[in-house]
This record gives structure tokens, C-alpha cells and sequence, in this order.
């Protein structure tokens, strides 16, 4: 027999689907439609420090983005180290954020300064989220002590 899950955690397990969900749907618009879109949130430098072009950038955060989302859904035993690779990506590409708001330019729904200065919001928010979502840190167990 399997246990009974409590609210908070059928709760936390349909909020982590639904980032997985976003994140896959996120990375297959680097991809696709807004490819050339997600351009315009390279911020200069990126090229220089990663020898790589912005649309290189661009594809290859699209793919992890694919690959955090579905290691989210399909590997629930390491939901915490993904979610907190999850977390460390979204750090990764604030830069982009801060970018994309100091310049000015527009890409897919942010179409307005307004709307690039509340994005810059949102990120904290999707580190909490997929932080929260894969579950409390557990510590390790300690051993090797005196008195173990």
C-alpha cells in the first residue's frame, strides 16, 4: 500500500508538474516561435564570456529548459537537486532580464518598459517556486562523530 499524501504535498507535487510543464513549454519556444524574440534578452557581454552567438545562447538555454522540466516530472526521487538546478538557472539568466529592461527592447510579451521592469519580479519568484515545489531540503544524515 502506498501512504496517503497530504494536501500540501498533492499541492507541491501539481505546482512542480505545472513548472515542469512551463519550463518544457518555455525552452521549445527558445526553439521555435520566438526564437529570434528571445535574441534581444542576450545581453552583450554573453557572447564574449561563453564564445558562443546570442542565438547559440538562446538555443542551448531552450534545450535546458527542456531538460529541467522534464527531469522535474519524470525523476521524482532527485526533485530537489533538480529543483534546486532549476533555481540556480533562473539566477543564470537574470542577467538577461536586467538586460532586456535597461535596453528597452522588446520580445515576446514584453512589449512595454512596464512589463520588462515586472519581469524582473517574477524571476525571484520562479526561484522560490521551484525551490518550494521539489520539497523541503532533508539534512544528511551526520556520521563519522564520536558518537557514532
Amino acid at each position: 500500500m502506498s501512504a496517503r499524501r497530504s494536501p500540501l504535498q498533492v499541492i507541491r507535487v501539481g505546482s512542480r508538474i505545472l513548472l515542469a510543464a512551463g519550463l518544457v513549454f518555455m525552452g521549445l519556444s527558445h526553439l521555435f516561435w520566438a526564437r529570434r524574440g528571445f535574441r534581444v534578452a542576450v545581453p552583450e557581454w554573453a557572447p564574449k564570456a561563453t564564445g558562443l552567438d546570442k542565438d547559440a545562447i538562446v538555443v542551448a538555454s531552450g534545450v535546458v529548459e527542456i531538460m529541467l522540466g522534464g527531469a522535474l516530472a519524470a525523476l521524482p526521487r532527485d526533485r530537489r537537486t533538480v529543483g534546486a538546478a532549476a533555481a540556480a538557472f533562473f539566477v543564470a539568466v537574470f542577467p538577461g532580464n536586467v538586460h532586456q529592461w535597461r535596453s528597452g527592447r522588446s520580445a515576446p510579451l514584453l512589449r512595454t518598459d512596464r512589463a520588462r521592469f515586472i519581469r524582473l519580479f517574477v524571476q525571484p519568484a520562479l526561484v522560490a517556486w521551484a525551490l518550494w515545489s521539489a520539497g523541503p531540503w532533508r539534512a544528511a544524515p551526520v556520521t563519522g562523530g564520536p558518537n557514532s
